[in-house]
């Protein structure tokens, strides 16, 4: 993802919000007929949430696991046409139309997928495509089955304080004999990620031979409660009894006084030097095998990352504590060659996560609806960093982000004289606010300009993505409507990408 002078555009739609009569949005038809209004709009990229098995809150960015896939993606239309279920399998409940509730589709989803994993076991578990995916994934895969089983038998409880503790601290007997017991559900979840894996490879290539690249996103920290944690706790801030010691957040800020808790274990660096960041390493590979580049959250936090005591209720009395993100970058681009990474670098910067993310030829990220913001006498501040006619280059420039209001509901709900000052500087009225806005990133200096499909569709606070800090049935849900990505905004859309120089090309490639 290195500025390339190549003006590109894209759409930020996660797969679960794409319409599907299966109760979320998955890799089947709906995701290729998607993939074929991007290249009628005109899109070089369509970025991704995390594609990570979700738990407690439905947050792609407190997965489960940040190696394995969500199972709920896998496609039930797909499952039928290879073989694995049977027509009268695709009979489901009543699902709403524009949210999805993940409680019934993995109550009725599950049992369908388990059934199609053991047909597809009985007839191809011995084939070379599948058995070299087990070898190629057994870095992570064994220890993401067995986790599973636990985490079923456990009911979704914390393997940390609930589970039995020679189950929860990984005792060497109890999980051989545990393997030996369960070897046959185990391969269940080894189909499960197999079959993910082939049908999300043939989504990406169906996607990338019309001339689209997937971004996806990496959370920087893994949660309390996830495979990975349970996996490799030798590789996070424990005593020695196992426990955290420490946990992540930010500290006290305009928005909140106490910070924020998040409460996701935080990395033993040293550990992590002493092995050459071999972990960080696999999970980049992984996943940079289910998309084309990657957009890692919280960027700064491997520069620095704010590190609280694990008992305590808030993050006001945390610390700053150096990440060795210059070592860390240098170690795997050694391997592995230039990265296709975005930084998420919103927040305060410093300039050593300004100099750790243009060192690297990263694009940061603006955020146009975060740009009005007025001086003392309540004029634009005409300097706001976040100004689409501010943006340099070495940019990624959205209207907004999943974390975001949607575009209509953010004008909405400024004060008239915030509205004044926003048509003033978009030369619109009212009802035009949201498509205004999206031109002026379009038309910004960034290289990249991508715009949410809730912008698109000119939706309010009902298709917000996600609102911080909460955990209810709203996050994570919004779905899209069949066909509401129609002509007219496709063609409104298209229309930016052409007056905007947006084709993907630099100058000299368009013109010759």
């Amino acid at each position: 993802m290195n500025i390339s002078g190549k003006r590109s555009n894209g759409i930020l739609m996660h797969i679960t919000s794409l319409p599907s009569e299966y109760g979320i949005g998955d890799f089947g038809p709906e995701a290729y007929r998607f993939a074929d209004k991007l290249q009628e709009a005109g899109c070089n990229y369509w970025q991704l949430l995390p594609l990570g098995p979700t738990g407690y809150g439905n947050s792609p960015y407190a997965a489960r696991s940040t190696f394995a896939g969500n199972e709920m993606l896998i496609s039930p239309e797909f499952l039928y046409r290879d073989g694995y279920i049977e027509k009268s399998d695709l009979e489901h409940p009543e699902f709403t139309e524009d949210k999805v509730d993940f409680q019934l589709v993995e109550a009725w989803k599950l049992p369908l997928l388990k059934k199609a994993a053991e047909n597809f076991l009985s007839k191809n578990s011995k084939k070379k495509a599948y058995r070299e995916f087990l070898e190629r994934e057994s870095y992570w895969l064994e220890d993401y089955a067995l986790f599973m089983i636990l985490y079923e038998k456990y009911y979704d409880a914390r393997w940390h304080s609930v589970w039995d503790k020679k189950e929860g601290f990984r005792d060497e007997k109890t999980m051989k004999a545990l393997k030996k017991e369960k070897k046959h559900e185990i391969e269940i979840w080894y189909a499960l990620q197999y079959l993910f894996d082939l049908q999300l490879s043939e989504l990406r290539a169906y996607v990338n031979s019309l001339g689209i690249k997937t971004i996806g996103d990496i959370p920087i920290f893994v949660g309390a409660d996830s495979a990975d944690a349970w996996s490799h706790l030798e590789l996070l801030k424990t005593d020695e009894e196992g426990h955290y010691t420490a946990v992540s957040g930010v500290p006290p800020d305009g928005f909140s006084a106490t910070g924020q808790l998040w409460g996701n274990p935080v990395y033993d660096w040293k550990r992590h030097v002493e092995t050459d960041f071999e972990w960080w390493k696999k999970r980049i590979q992984r996943l940079l095998k289910m998309t084309d580049v990657l957009r890692i959250d919280h960027f700064r936090g491997l520069d620095a990352y704010w590190e609280i005591p694990a008992h305590h209720k808030t993050a006001e009395h945390g610390k700053w504590k150096k990440s060795p993100g210059k070592k860390f970058f240098e170690s795997i681009k050694k391997e592995m060659g230039e990265l296709p990474i975005i930084a998420e670098d919103l927040g305060f910067m410093t300039d050593g996560v300004i100099k750790l993310r243009d060192g690297n030829h990263f694009p940061g990220m603006k955020i146009a609806s975060m740009g009005f913001s007025l001086n003392d006498k309540g004029e634009l501040n005409t300097f706001d960093d976040f100004l689409p006619m501010n943006y340099t280059r070495a940019f990624v420039a959205y209207t907004g982000t999943h974390d975001n209001e949607t575009a209509r509901a953010w004008f909405d709900e400024l004060s008239e004289q915030e509205k004044h000052v926003v048509r003033e500087y978009l030369g619109c009225n009212n009802e035009e606010a949201v498509w205004a806005l999206i031109r002026s990133v379009m038309m910004s200096n960034a290289d990249y300009a991508i715009i949410p499909m809730q912008d698109i569709l000119e939706l309010g606070t009902e298709a917000r993505m996600n609102f911080p800090s909460t955990c209810n049935d709203k996050n994570w849900a919004w779905r899209m409507k069949k066909d509401a990505f129609d002509s007219y905004r496709i063609n409104r859309y298209s229309y930016l990408v052409k007056i905007s120089g947006r084709c993907g090309k630099t100058a000299e490639e368009y013109y010759s």
